[in-house]
């Protein structure tokens, strides 16, 4: 550690300063001030000393400039001993402390600042290579020493912004590689997409099953997730949901999310115990870490062949509600109240609501890029405005229900700002029955 008795004028060669300017053109080190992350680093600082002045410095082509600053203006800052306390921690590449700045020849006559500094401590902010090509400082008007449990947290702090400039480092890295990759890339998001929902779904008997995906663009993996698939005995399970996000991560989620609510509907299909089982694993998956957890919103239900129709059981974590559209036209929202997010909150709420799918009924399900779309008048469409709409569209099947949301979107146009999906199940009316020519399920992405 650098002491006001051992302090001398730093020696700092051509060829280190090279080596510096090398280093930081590699970490892309800030040219300006005013960056959120090196601000609160000095203002951190600045509390943890009860100190009124901290900066983040570094050694650029023009000398030392001030990124970041609490108590004192940032930016550029002429020579003078201030400079040369700065230059001192990147000559020594070690904490440095002077209690009193008055009582060293060197800076006495021309203190840090101008401002009465009387105080100075700074930690150097060193890349991997071990050079040092920064310093988080801190300064008081009073003489003062500093106790070992500060200077160790300003050794941290400093550590932390050579962090962040790693992580940018490597965030630029990842820019370039993806800008010279992003035909590879689109042609990948196409094929993953497809990969998180089925190809076809399955034949129900008695029941007509329908369903779309709509992305907003072609070369961003979305969230939305949807599956249709047999219980035990003549049960069918289905589910449909969005999880947060979009890119690689919400892939890898959306695909474990799949499975899992696959799995749980096996060990255990009570609609509410799935979405229970899901919360679980997701909150493990991700325990520990400090980021936010991922999570998502589903609604799972359970359908009960009776009586020509269906008894159909839903639970919803989070999700907007579903819409049944009755044979008479009318349409009711089928919404578990109280359903909560799943995977981020610690004692989740699930609840479930049971109804009859009868005779010429349809059940529509979505995510919420529909209802969060635009209207021409620039409000958003949700869930009454849906039902509005397929109350006059008035579709009497799974498929009629696919392509009025369909001219929906096409109708919405930019108004659409997120991907959607949609399933849609209807049970056949008794007087028309099921052609024989028309398909029993379908699934598309428009």
């Amino acid at each position: 550690m650098c002491r006001r008795s051992e302090r001398k004028e730093p020696d700092v060669s051509t060829a280190d300063e090279t080596h510096r300017a090398a280093a930081r053109r590699r970490h892309e080190l800030p040219a300006v001030p005013g960056q959120a992350t090196l601000d609160r680093v000095a203002s951190l600082a600045a509390r943890m000393f009860h100190a009124p002045i901290a900066t983040v410095t570094f050694a650029g082509d023009d000398g030392v400039r001030r990124v970041a600053a609490h108590g004192t203006p940032a930016g550029p800052f002429p020579g003078g001993s201030e400079e040369s306390l700065y230059a001192a921690v990147l000559a020594r590449g070690e904490v440095c402390v002077i209690p009193d700045v008055t009582a060293d020849p060197a800076v006495a006559a021309d203190p840090p600042g101008g401002t009465g500094v009387r105080f100075f401590a700074a930690a150097p902010i060193t890349v991997p290579d071990g050079r040092c090509v920064g310093s988080v400082n801190v300064m008081d008007v009073r003489p003062r020493q500093a106790a070992a449990e500060d200077v160790s947290a300003l050794r941290d702090l400093a550590a932390l912004v050579m962090d962040e400039l790693e992580l940018r480092q490597a965030a630029s890295r990842t820019l370039a590689t993806e800008r010279g990759l992003r035909a590879d890339a689109e042609r990948l998001a196409r094929t993953l997409q497809q990969t998180l929902v089925p190809h076809t779904l399955p034949e129900v008997p008695g029941l007509r099953a329908a369903a779309a995906y709509h992305p907003v663009s072609v070369d961003e993996v979305g969230g939305d997730f949807y599956d249709l698939f047999p219980l035990d005995g003549n049960r069918w399970a289905f589910f449909l949901g969005d999880v947060c996000g979009k890119g690689a991560d919400a892939a890898v989620l959306t695909s474990l999310v799949r499975y899992t609510l696959r799995a749980a509907a096996v060990y255990d299909p009570d609609p509410c115990a799935v979405l229970a089982n899901l919360d679980a694993v997701l909150q493990q998956e991700h325990a520990g870490q400090v980021m936010p957890p991922p999570y998502c919103t589903a609604v799972f239900g359970v359908l009960d062949p009776v009586d020509g129709g269906f008894e159909l059981t839903l639970a919803g974590g989070g999700h907007p509600p579903s819409l049944v559209v009755r044979a008479g036209g009318a349409v009711e929202a089928v919404h578990p109240e109280g359903g909560q997010l799943i995977g981020i909150l610690r004692d989740p709420y699930f609840a479930q609501v049971s109804t009859r799918l009868g005779p010429g009924d349809a059940l529509l399900l979505y995510t919420d890029g529909l209802t969060e779309a635009r209207t021409g008048t620039g409000a958003r469409l949700d869930e009454e405005g849906l039902a509005a709409y397929l109350a006059a569209a008035a579709p009497t099947s799974a498929d009629g229900l696919l392509a009025a949301v369909h001219k929906l979107i096409t109708t919405l146009g930019d108004g659409v700002s997120d991907d959607t999906a949609v399933l849609a199940l209807s049970v056949p009316a008794r007087s028309t029955g099921v052609s024989s020519e028309e398909p029993q399920c379908s699934t598309t992405t428009v």
